[in-house]
């Protein structure tokens, strides 16, 4: 997407997005609509230090978060993580965008699972100084109650919003393909590259 003007309130939402699925547009919609963003960089990570199994290539994963998203308003696909050499950190991405908007203030968006653990992140007391963290919260929570690491109340202050996000990341959620849009034309066969594991889950009719 083009902006005509500079964004004044941006919004980063990062993950592995392997692949993307309904929960992710739930929580990228809440975000966008919640936080009254100008735009939203979903984030495919690069070198994922953190995850305890492999990543998918990061051309797959960066393609089908672009058609997952394609044609949304106020929102984009930003593979510069997918880029980066080495691994990928949350407050080098932010710092590069606080140098390309300098004026813009910055929300994180992170997941619930993601809070609890945000107090162990990679200089997470600049992140918070940088972008007000957006936690959203799961359906079968509240936004009062969503769980997070007590710590970050601490280290947030008042850089901590809730957005009930109006999913949840249940293991049906986590396989249930984007619905807001068709990824590809019904008929349509899915990319050769695409791996095996995903295409029960993916938003097309394989052609016979």
């Amino acid at each position: 997407m083009a902006l005509a003007t500079a964004p004044r309130r941006i919004g980063v939402y990062g993950g592995a997005f392997d692949p993307p699925h309904a929960a992710h547009l739930a929580v990228a919609r809440a975000a966008i609509e919640q936080l009254a963003l100008d735009v939203l960089h979903v984030i495919p990570t690069g070198d994922a230090w953190h995850k305890s199994r492999p990543l998918s290539p990061a051309r797959d994963r960066l393609v089908l978060c672009r058609l997952a998203f394609a044609g949304w308003p106020k929102l984009r696909v930003d593979d510069r993580e997918l880029r980066r050499v080495g691994p990928t950190y949350t407050i080098d991405t932010l710092g590069e965008l606080r140098a390309q908007y300098p004026r813009a203030e910055l929300f994180l968006v992170i997941g619930s699972d993601q809070a609890e653990a945000f107090a162990r992140w990679r200089r997470a007391s600049d992140i918070v100084r940088l972008a007000t963290v957006a936690i959203a919260a799961r359906a079968d929570a509240t936004v009062a109650s969503a769980p997070f690491d007590q710590k970050m109340r601490c280290l947030a202050c008042n850089s901590l919003v809730r957005m009930a996000c109006g999913s949840c990341d249940c293991p049906r959620c986590r396989t249930a393909p984007p619905t807001s849009a068709p990824a590809w034309p019904p008929g349509a066969a899915l990319p050769v590259w695409c791996p095996p594991r995903w295409r029960g889950i993916l938003p097309t009719i394989i052609s016979t």
